[in-house]
């Protein structure tokens, strides 16, 4: 301990001692390990990410951003999904996981859960939400403008001349769901456009619920010359079903999709989408929460705000309607 306060420079030592500790480095040639040190030094800095997130390609991201801040900071990650608890099995893992961390990384759906966030904030440990829809004042949180984003992208759509625009909503657990399907109907609004609730159908952001949609909303008598899906996955669904009906995408059908994860540019055509920087926001999520881990001043807890910027990436799924109108 001795030799470890002379190296590092903290604590008090004789100076007797400190210049027989700074002999001994200089005869024995010992320069410090700094691996070993930041270990050592993260060892009061653990953090959980935990998710239940259904996308694979957008859990890629956050884990890529999130192993990068970590990396950075020399934090201890540790990685967990509950997808196999309820919400009695969520709180109880953590309210185990506070004896363990020393603060906390939340991305959907679980930074919606009030029953997780309680647990964790009343054992005083710090959580970053990434991706609410909304900034709650018990936790800071790392987001884009959900609302502006959906708004930007429909009236995209809308400018190419679309007016029926089918709409495949989030997962309804998840505020961010809520605040595009307002920004969709802002937008119809703004371009005197009626809303029409046939045009609209449920999905969960999985791929599967992207077909069901598809489904229901291309069987419909007079059918959407454009749907716009809440995340990518279900909108390469949406291209999918449109493939499979023999409909031009985007000749017959624009298709437009949300995030910009890997979904949107694996499949043909490459998917007009809102760009969500994920990883980045990810990064931004540990450097917040460790700030907040390694304050002075623990006796008032502070919440960060953080919204990023989106970016609305134009590619091949969207074109004008076709002239006709019965397909």
């Amino acid at each position: 301990m001795t030799v470890s306060r002379v190296v590092n420079g903290q604590g008090k030592v004789r100076d007797a001692t400190r210049e027989r500790v700074m002999q001994a480095v200089r005869e024995l040639g010992y320069t410090p390990n700094l691996a070993a040190s930041a270990l050592a030094a993260a060892q009061d800095t653990r953090i959980a990410l935990i998710y239940t997130n259904p996308s694979s390609a957008y859990l890629r991201e956050l884990l890529v951003g999130a192993l990068r801040g970590a990396t950075r900071t020399a934090a201890q990650l540790v990685i967990d999904t509950w997808d196999n608890l309820n919400a009695e099995g969520q709180r109880q893992a953590a309210r185990t996981l506070a004896k363990s961390v020393a603060g906390a990384i939340l991305p959907p759906p679980l930074c919606e859960s009030k029953a997780v966030i309680n647990e964790l904030v009343n054992a005083n440990v710090p959580v970053v939400a990434i991706a609410s829809g909304r900034f709650s004042h018990d936790i800071s949180c790392v987001r884009i403008d959900d609302f502006r984003a959906s708004k930007e992208i429909t009236a995209h759509v809308i400018a190419h001349g679309h007016s029926r625009i089918g709409y495949i909503k989030g997962h309804p657990n998840q505020t961010a769901s809520a605040r595009r399907f307002e920004g969709y109907q802002a937008a119809l609004a703004e371009s005197g456009i009626p809303f029409d609730a046939a045009l609209v159908q449920q999905g969960y952001f999985t791929y599967r619920s992207g077909l069901e949609a598809t489904e229901k909303l291309l069987s419909l008598r007079k059918p959407p010359t454009a749907i716009f899906a809440s995340n990518d996955d279900m909108a390469a669904a949406a291209v999918s079903v449109a493939h499979r009906r023999h409909l031009d995408v985007p000749g017959d059908l624009s298709i437009v999709g949300f995030d910009d994860t890997s979904a949107a540019t694996t499949i043909w055509p490459e998917l007009t989408t809102i760009h969500q920087p994920v990883a980045s926001m990810a990064d931004s999520a540990v450097d917040i929460l460790l700030r907040g881990i390694r304050r002075r001043d623990r006796s008032t807890r502070v919440v960060v705000d953080h919204v990023v910027a989106h970016e609305l990436v134009k590619r091949d799924s969207v074109a004008p309607p076709a002239k006709h109108t019965e397909r």
